[in-house]
């Protein structure tokens, strides 16, 4: 791999990172639950001399690095997401293999942390060579509900802040390589219930009920031709119904179906569109059938939208820094069905998120399963190139 020459970070920052890292992996904790997480972090920083971290989201921390030198007072977030998932880990050759039944860092926010400590190890180390301020979040609950970033936006945590960095593993990108690209990178995720209410009837006279279950399939059938077409092609919208329960026995006239999904889209503009039209077709199928339909909607995130001088800009570092072979725009287009609470940050300021590439023979598992894993190597240069950029984002 290459190393990006000329190291931002010590030989004990260095090894800060990978002991936090393995540390996390060992002890992940689930979303909202994070608390010797956000201990470990803030014993860390305070054995290199960073006081003060503040806590937010109750299982939170963010900590503010300030240049000492003269020039432009920018400032700069960087997001580095601390919560793990709720999966069994199937990697027994790991030294550092979760000690947790159930739970893993099957996502990579041991590394993505682990990256944000080293930041501001480097960063405090160096405030005298810079000027203006980076805020670095290690923020809980990316996951799950309540979601940490949303907290970020309503506190107003970002509140004066010219730019945010964000960053993800890519396991379908070579290790040692970077992407990024302009404009939505991810989708909002906005979580729907919804209640179909018929009459029960005796199964022989159905002519007397209002059959809910015959309600929940037409609802099916319809609310996926919202994606079909009403939505341009290439917002890659996605409806997913995830549950549905109805019915009390095989010979009776079902009196209501629940079920609940998700509704994702790349567009801002036409998140709330989608919503609408659930809802609309839901009471319209509803109607249609003599029942009632009672639909409610939790908004999640919002897509991650790039800021295209900021990847312009990111673009550039990669190919100076670690080589012209090493940055990749082909990634996650609107194709891509995922979403992040990095979003909320992009929704605040001018953002950037890239990803690192993870994927090399032994690791090759996707995220979000029992197999996950991703080198040590891939922490200290992404950590100097994280630095490097936010140094050039506070002196553009």
């Amino acid at each position: 791999m290459n190393i990006i020459a000329n190291s931002l970070l010590s030989g004990a920052e260095q090894d800060a990172i990978i002991e936090m890292r393995h540390a996390m992996h060992r002890e992940p904790e689930l979303s909202n639950n994070e608390w010797k997480t956000q201990q470990r972090i803030r014993e860390t920083l305070e054995q290199f001399g960073i006081l003060g971290a503040k806590t937010f989201h109750k299982t939170g921390l963010y900590v503010d690095i300030s240049g000492s030198a003269s020039g432009a007072k920018r400032s700069v977030a960087i997001r580095g997401d601390i919560d793990a998932l709720p999966i069994q880990e199937d990697r027994s050759e790991l030294p550092y293999q979760s000690q947790v039944p159930g739970v893993m860092h099957a996502c990579g926010h041991d590394m993505h942390a682990s990256i944000a400590l080293g930041a501001a190890l480097a960063l405090h180390r160096s405030r005298s060579s810079f000027s203006g301020k980076v805020r670095i979040f290690f923020q809980p609950a990316e996951e799950a509900e309540p979601l940490g970033g949303r907290t970020v936006a309503e506190e107003g945590l970002l509140s004066g802040f010219d730019a945010a960095v964000g960053y993800h593993v890519k396991t379908d990108l070579p290790a040692g390589m970077y992407g990024a690209r302009p404009g939505a990178v991810t989708k909002s995720a906005d979580q729907f219930s919804l209640k179909l209410i018929g009459t029960m009837a005796h199964g022989a006279r159905p002519h007397a009920g209002v059959d809910a279950i015959a309600m929940a399939g037409a609802f099916i059938n319809e609310v996926q031709k919202v994606v079909s077409r009403e939505m341009p092609f290439d917002d890659g919208a996605i409806i997913t119904i995830g549950t549905i329960a109805g019915g009390e026995a095989s010979n009776i006239i079902c009196p209501s179906v629940s079920m609940s999904g998700t509704i994702r889209t790349s567009s801002a503009e036409r998140r709330s569109l989608l919503i609408k039209r659930v809802r609309e077709i839901a009471e319209g199928v509803a109607t249609m059938h003599r029942g009632t339909a009672e639909f409610s909607c939790k908004l999640g995130e919002p897509p991650v939208v790039n800021n295209a001088d900021m990847v312009e800009r990111f673009r550039q570092m990669v190919i100076e820094t670690v080589g012209e072979d090493r940055f990749s725009d082909k990634i996650s287009s609107t194709r891509g069905g995922g979403s992040d609470d990095f979003g909320f940050y992009s929704a605040c300021v001018p953002s950037i998120y890239f990803w690192f590439g993870s994927e090399e023979p032994g690791n090759e598992s996707g995220v979000h399963t029992p197999t996950f894993g991703a080198s040590d190597d891939l922490l200290i240069p992404t950590t100097e190139l994280t630095v490097r950029y936010c140094l050039a984002m506070l002196n553009p």
